[in-house]
């Protein structure tokens, strides 16, 4: 795995709400391509295979404002008119 596909699917992920098993991992993985300028064949296959399990998922990220329905607000019944108490 090159740098480029690396980032592009880091990119993707962050899209997901990841677990923190799942962030860890790929904060980790990261961190170990950059030392050695690649990953072991198991990391490699773990991100693709996490990249390919999330992206069957509809993006979930707080952040991401789009995925928000717009609504209306709630109708209400308009108060009825009171007299004066005495």
């Amino acid at each position: 795995m090159n740098k480029a596909r690396l980032e592009w699917v880091m990119s993707g992920l962050n899209q997901y709400a990841l677990t923190t098993a799942e962030d860890l991992f790929l904060k980790t993985a990261s961190a170990d391509f950059d030392k050695n300028q690649a990953l072991t064949e198991h990391q490699e296959e773990r991100v693709e295979n996490l990249y390919k399990e999330k992206s069957k998922l509809a993006p979930n990220k707080k952040s991401d404002h789009s995925s928000f329905k717009k609504s209306s607000p709630p109708k209400t019944r308009p108060r009825m008119p009171r007299g004066k108490v005495f």
